[in-house]
């Protein structure tokens, strides 16, 4: 059984992701609470660190603009609750400030659980960086969400899949790929079967 400590990450859980401008979340509505219930195992019998990552958009009318009060955080990842609060302007955390990459090997983490907004951009980018640098990295698919995405693309004309499609391809894109293994929070809590 591997003692080394893991880290929980949350990615991008900021009230942005609120705002109207974004299209329907139509897989996992309750994310948040997995979320919370991650955080809250995380803070209390501290498996390892718990790391905040924040979207600092470069556009200006993003609602995750540092300007725009959507760039909060939500309250069940206040930074004051976590060991480390990354802020980067691209997809992958290890991309962010500080360096995550370093500050995990400096504690000798090499186990990961990875949670958070969007499923298919931030957090399955997030993951595959992981899995490329050589973590044991686990997401936990429930306490993700991601919205339905639709647009032109050459060759296949308009192209639109809901947010439950985009979930099940990060899915297997992630396990498949050998990127990370997709579980439930509740085999992350101890209570399920598919740790």
């Amino acid at each position: 059984m591997n003692s080394s400590p893991t880290a929980l990450i949350a990615v991008d859980v900021q009230s942005g992701f609120d705002d109207p401008s974004f299209p329907p979340t139509t897989g996992f509505p309750g994310c948040e609470d997995n979320i919370a219930l991650l955080v809250r195992h995380w803070t209390t019998a501290r498996p390892g660190p718990f790391v905040v990552v924040r979207h600092d958009s470069a556009q200006p009318a993003s609602p995750l603009h540092p300007t725009h009060p959507g760039n909060r955080l939500k309250p069940l990842v206040e930074p004051d609750r976590a060991d480390l609060l990354v802020t980067k302007s691209v997809n992958s955390a290890f991309l962010g400030q500080p360096d995550l990459h370093a500050w995990l090997t400096q504690r000798g983490v090499r186990d990961l659980v990875i949670c958070g907004i969007q499923t298919n951009w931030c957090v399955e980018t997030t993951a595959r960086m992981a899995g490329n640098l050589g973590y044991r990295t686990a997401v936990a698919l429930d306490a993700t969400r991601t919205f339905d995405l639709a647009s032109p693309i050459d060759g296949l004309g308009p192209v639109w899949l809901s947010a439950a499609e985009l979930m099940r391809a990060t899915a297997l894109n992630l396990q498949t790929g050998g990127f990370a293994r997709v579980v439930t929070t509740a085999s992350q809590l101890g209570l399920g079967a598919d740790d």
